[in-house]
């Protein structure tokens, strides 16, 4: 049966999973890469971004951190993120001049996810076709109607909730997550965006599944009982 699920979402030991003031030079927010460190080093990343990390030399790591980021991408049939995780631009769509067109999002002509997404946003934009499969699809009636898009354009997969923290405890809140994957990293920022603020996963009936010690990063899968 396709779940809705939060997969290899980077947090760091104190809860967030994202720094404080992000903008173009941040877009993690200040420190907020660090969160990431653990996915940065693997195959994986090196595979989906076209950017070779040159970890010794075979462009990536390959032990569980890199199993667990690997399985995070199976069977998703389409993605949901939030405005903050598309871009840094505010307000209403603008053309950037320096490009002369509207933002196209961080990661170039063919961005890693090869299936439709759901941009969350207030403010209405035709669809965004990018190079591999990737359509961006911005949704301007809310959480639920961006989850029953998803869900349909999934064909029977699941759809991945990819962040950012504000958006997963908007689903979460409205009982929607089915499983988590949560990747631990050994960080304090200490300021940020905290994805449990407003949450008791106990009462919304999330168990820890298992843990596991990834080489750089503790992995914590949970689902509903």
């Amino acid at each position: 049966m396709p779940k809705v699920k939060v997969a290899s979402f980077s947090i760091s030991i104190d809860g967030f999973g994202a720094g404080p003031r992000q903008d173009l030079q941040n877009p993690l927010g200040v420190r907020g890469t660090e969160l990431h460190n653990w996915f940065f080093q693997t195959e994986v990343f090196n595979k989906i971004t076209g950017h070779p990390n040159m970890v010794g030399d075979r462009g990536g790591t390959t032990g569980i951190d890199n199993q667990v980021a690997a399985k995070s991408f199976e069977n998703v049939g389409a993605w949901i993120l939030g405005r903050n995780m598309f871009g840094p631009v505010r307000g209403p769509w603008v053309v950037d001049p320096s490009t002369g067109d509207l933002w196209k999002g961080w990661w170039g002509p063919n961005p890693p996810y090869h299936v439709p997404v759901f941009v969350l946003t207030h403010h209405a934009r035709a669809p965004l076709e990018m190079e591999g499969g990737t359509t961006f699809h911005f949704v301007t009636e809310g959480v639920n109607a961006a989850l029953e898009q998803a869900k349909a354009a999934a064909g029977g997969k699941d759809v991945r909730i990819g962040g950012g923290a504000s958006t997963i405890r908007q689903y979460l809140a409205d009982g929607k997550i089915d499983e988590m994957h949560l990747a631990t990293s050994p960080v304090l920022l200490g300021e940020g965006e905290n994805l449990f603020a407003g949450m008791n996963l106990h009462q919304l009936g999330f168990v820890v599944e298992k843990t596991v010690a990834g080489e750089n990063a503790t992995h914590v899968f949970m689902k509903k009982k």
